[in-house]
């Protein structure tokens, strides 16, 4: 390749999310020259149309996630026959199921629903079992959570714990992190008595506790009723709070967002305090294509090219040519692109399995299997109500600019504070009950009608105002089958997304797919206890009854939003991407920090993992600098 010639910086970080916003900030704090590449622009202070509210408000999520401004519209195969999911066409010509990603700056974060929920320590536990490496253990990974949250729902501990110096945390929570972390109660919510009804009556199915059971039955629902009082003494049932894990963390749960005052918090304001305080540049609008590898196999930099709505996951990508530039990094080049885009830009330097290369003209650099296998995520259903009357908290919202909410908004309150959930509580599947496991279904009623994502799907959520969704998730899934790869060698086509959902995957034994379905039986017997608040269900509905029938819904319109391990920590002989501390096998002088190095999905909820693993990485990546002085 010859001698660089061109603008160089110690790091280049490729994508602005919770993975590469994070650990580009903490380089640059580090006193590195750091240049963080984003294909989107900083949405949120431009002008379009819904921003920056559509970013700013929490309960606006949904329409975040489809402002033309910053999505960038995967169209993906889940499972079976697309054309029964909505399916709709990209640029390219491809039917798929529609998957929301952002294309700004903070990446998804812009666009989620900043739920922040650690995962439980067997998941950390597993990757330093996998790699003999300590410092995953989740007693070490806990402090990266501690330096990125700023917790402000305990405001008892957070006292003791400043007056104490942090000598005293049993909490395990962050006091100082950069990262606000709030519980939204609004009172609107929940002084509607028809609501209220609904969660009490969630809540008492769950205990399980009834006239005729047996006194086995009576025993467990006591020792269960003991747990949860014991919650609420020790965390308010705070998914966050250390002394939870195991056991305890099953039950009614606070659903913590990162919001400061009511307002989004995630990547974006990360990097940008960083641009102010310590010199980080970021180049917008600039698609990276592909890796710079020397002979020698080290990155030495990052060809990209320059322009807006490049990347053909945009609802209207640019059709004009652009300039290719380069960048280059003195010391390490870093991907945190995400689960689709890491792997798609690893096989298009040349890195990858043979075959996938070979087939689109690639020249192999380095031959890597397990680039773009390994893709999971979890399972999610709807399960939805109409009510008998319209929800009185929604009363007079129209889920706009300058309405009766969005004024208490600007206040720092009301309805607008909240993403949407009423209530919360994690569930154990059978199979995680004969495992001894963490709970493995999280449900969150939600006061309006959602059932997955497919284009428009947002004018349904502002247009509801009198329907109660059960959102059943289930974590830990099975399926190792899915895969990404490429549609093309062209860098601005998106690659083709392949999750091979239940049977089609590795989950043979159909353990997912039983998990869900107890979900949904759970969640169908505590809306039977709701009577005079609930009409008859109405999806899927009274006739969908039976293992086989539900089974069948189950399949046909389950989706996923927490794409992830697409080039996974691991040894290479058995499809891992990345050593221990997330270097690219075979590669010199490239990590990877972003969704896509997990071996297998963490948690019920992704980005808090994302943002702990980016801190763990920085610190890393700078003990790796200073070893080399």
């Amino acid at each position: 390749m010859g001698e660089p010639q061109g603008e160089a910086f110690d790091y280049v970080v490729v994508g602005s999310g919770a993975g590469g916003g994070t650990v580009a900030a903490r380089l640059a704090e580090a006193g590195m020259s750091v240049l963080l590449l984003e294909a989107g622009r900083d949405s949120a202070a431009a002008p379009a149309p819904g921003l920056p509210e559509d970013y700013d408000v929490p309960a606006f999520h949904p329409f975040a996630s489809e402002n033309k401004a910053m999505a960038w519209n995967y169209r993906v195969h889940d499972f079976g026959d697309d054309a029964d999911r909505r399916a709709g066409t990209d640029a390219c010509g491809r039917r798929g199921v529609l998957y929301p990603r952002a294309s700004t700056l903070g990446g998804c974060t812009a666009h989620n629903a900043m739920i922040l929920m650690a995962p439980p320590d067997s998941d950390w536990n597993a990757i330093a079992d996998l790699t003999g490496d300590s410092s995953w253990r989740a007693a070490a990974m806990r402090r990266y959570f501690q330096r990125l949250e700023n917790c402000r729902h305990r405001p008892l501990w957070r006292f003791i714990a400043r007056i104490t110096g942090g000598r005293v945390n049993p909490t395990g929570h962050g006091w100082d992190g950069w990262l606000d972390v709030e519980v939204p109660t609004p009172v609107e919510a929940f002084g509607d008595r028809p609501l209220v009804k609904a969660i009490l009556s969630a809540i008492a199915a769950d205990l399980d506790v009834g006239a005729g059971q047996s006194l086995a039955r009576f025993g467990a629902a006591i020792v269960r009723l003991i747990e949860r009082n014991r919650r609420f003494l020790i965390g308010e049932d705070d998914p966050n709070d250390w002394r939870l894990q195991g056991r305890l963390a099953e039950g009614l749960t606070l659903v913590p967002l990162a919001t400061r005052r009511g307002r989004r918090r995630g990547a974006r304001e990360r990097v940008r305090d960083a641009i102010k305080a310590h010199g980080l540049s970021v180049e917008f609008e600039a698609l990276a294509t592909r890796v710079l590898i020397d002979e020698r196999l080290h990155a030495v930099g990052v060809e990209y090219r320059k322009g807006r709505d490049l990347y053909r996951a945009r609802p209207e990508p640019a059709s004009a040519p652009a300039d290719i530039r380069r960048v280059f990094a003195r010391r390490e080049v870093i991907l945190a692109a995400g689960a689709f885009n890491t792997p798609q830009l690893l096989m298009l330097s040349g890195v990858g399995p043979v075959e996938e290369l070979s087939r689109r003209g690639i020249d192999v650099r380095v031959a890597l299997d397990g680039v773009g296998r390994n893709l999971q995520d979890r399972y999610e259903i709807g399960i939805v109500h109409r009510t008998h009357r319209p929800w009185e908290c929604l009363d007079g919202i129209a889920f706009e600019v300058g309405d009766a909410a969005h004024r208490q908004w600007e206040q720092g309150r009301g309805m607008y504070r909240s993403n949407g959930a009423a209530v919360a509580f994690s569930l154990r599947s059978a199979a995680a009950r004969v495992q001894k496991s963490e709970p493995d279904l999280f449900v969150m009623a939600l006061v309006t009608r959602f059932t997955g994502y497919f284009t428009g799907y947002s004018d349904l959520i502002r247009k509801s105002r009198g329907d109660l969704s059960f959102v059943i998730l289930k974590a830990h899934t099975n399926n190792r089958g899915g895969r990404v790869s490429l549609f093309s060698a062209d860098p601005r086509d998106p690659p083709a997304i392949d999750f091979s959902g239940f049977e089609e995957g590795t989950d043979v034994g159909g353990e997912d797919l039983d998990a869900v379905v107890e979900g949904v039986e759970r969640v169908r017997g505590m809306a039977r206890k709701v009577p005079g608040i609930l009409e008859p269900e109405d999806t899927p509905g009274a006739d969908c009854d039976g293992a086989d029938r539900l089974k069948e819904f189950v399949r046909r319109h389950a989706w996923g939003h927490h794409a992830s391990c697409t080039c996974p920590i691991g040894p290479k002989d058995a499809g891992g991407v990345l050593t221990s501390d997330f270097r690219v096998h075979g590669v010199y002088d490239l990590r990877v920090v972003d969704a896509s190095v997990f071996p297998r999905i963490p948690g019920f909820f992704i980005v808090c993992a994302i943002y702990m693993v980016a801190e763990k990485a920085a610190e890393v990546i700078l003990d790796a600098a200073s070893a080399k002085v």
